[in-house]
């Protein structure tokens, strides 16, 4: 019995520094399956990041902690090195090999150098210091993205405040100012006052930032990044307003949710029906099978294989589909002629209408 219980206790230690030793489990912190690509790993930390903020989370003890372990889960995963050395021998052999440095913040690649506004309203800026102009940019997705989300890397020279030699004038403000003229007698005039701070210069710096193409966004929707826009000598810098611009696409056109296609079949198609594939956006086939006549500007709806919606991506449009009719353009013979008409069994339609 005695032997029993050190064999436990022996085991029980064993796996304590086994677990020491592994270290975080960095896909269980992002919640992601060991098989995630970067695109996975990138939307989780996104969102993650968004619920985890400790400014988000002030009652909360643990936030700092949660947030730091979501940031070093995501500078590892998100590395292809660091990922395949993590999963060889875990959070250990990384700090061995010196590559947990945590030398970026991908928090401000996300959103921007001061994050997002927290209960503020709609407008991050709703206080009265002097901002910077913002920068819109557009940014060109096509179609594809749009259906399965993307993430697109885009480098930026951001100018950025540096401490420099001298002072300069600050804060500078109109006041009233009262003169004394003599006996009983005063002016009051308006002049510039400034105060005296530490003299700064511009230098440029590279920065990296990560757009999340989500999907279901819509032509012309906006991703703010705050602080990321022009400086500001005496105030925050503006913000960076990356506009998204849909694409045109060869085979598809989008209204709303909804996805517009045309197919063109043969004549003799169109009379006796056919089975085809409409290949989507994200490569999965459609199936169309028509059983009966199909005649020119016939339309047929697929349910549920449009666009996902951006505020809910378990909802869907539909497809619809127009039918041409590509007729032969060899003639027929006499003989070729009467067979129709034995087989189609229709008179002459002479009407005449305006069909605008």
């Amino acid at each position: 019995m005695q032997l029993i219980k050190c064999v436990l206790i022996v085991q029980l230690a064993l796996f304590l520094v086994d677990e020491a030793l592994a270290g975080r489990d960095f896909y269980k912190i992002l919640n992601v399956k060991r098989n995630a690509n970067t695109n996975e790993i990138k939307k989780a930390y996104r969102r993650l990041a968004k619920e985890l903020h400790p400014d988000k989370n002030k009652d909360d003890p643990e936030a700092s902690t949660k947030f730091q372990d979501l940031g070093a889960a995501y500078e590892v995963l998100s590395n292809a090195d660091k990922r395949k050395t993590y999963d060889r021998c875990g959070e250990e052999c990384l700090k061995k090999e010196g590559m947990m440095d945590h030398g970026g913040d991908p928090f401000a690649s996300f959103f921007g150098d001061f994050g997002f506004p927290f209960g503020n309203g709609n407008d991050p800026h709703h206080h009265d210091t002097p901002r910077g102009a913002d920068i819109v940019m557009n940014m060109y997705v096509s179609l594809e993205e749009l259906y399965s989300g993307n993430f697109v890397e885009i480098v930026r020279n951001k100018p950025v405040m540096k401490p420099a030699a001298g002072t300069r004038k600050c804060n500078c403000r109109q006041e009233m100012v009262t003169r004394n003229l003599g006996p009983g007698r005063f002016q009051m005039i308006q002049q510039t006052v400034c105060d005296e701070c530490p003299n700064i210069k511009l230098v440029n710096e590279e920065r990296t930032l990560e757009i999340e193409v989500e999907q279901g966004m819509v032509d012309g929707q906006e991703t703010r990044f705050v602080a990321e826009g022009e400086p500001h000598i005496d105030g925050e810098p503006g913000d960076l307003i990356v506009r998204v611009q849909q694409m045109p696409h060869a085979r598809f056109l989008r209204k709303a949710d909804d996805l517009y296609t045309n197919v063109t079949i043969s004549l003799q198609d169109a009379l006796i029906g056919f089975t085809m594939e409409i290949r989507h956006l994200d490569g999965h086939s459609v199936a169309v099978t028509r059983e009966k006549i199909t005649w020119p500007g016939a339309r047929i709806r697929k349910k549920g294989e449009g666009m996902p919606n951006f505020e809910n991506n378990n909802l869907t449009g539909n497809l619809y589909i127009t039918f041409d009719v590509e007729f032969p353009k060899q003639d027929l013979t006499e003989a070729d002629k009467e067979a129709l008409k034995k087989i189609l069994e229709q008179a002459s339609i002479n009407r005449v209408y305006n069909g605008l």
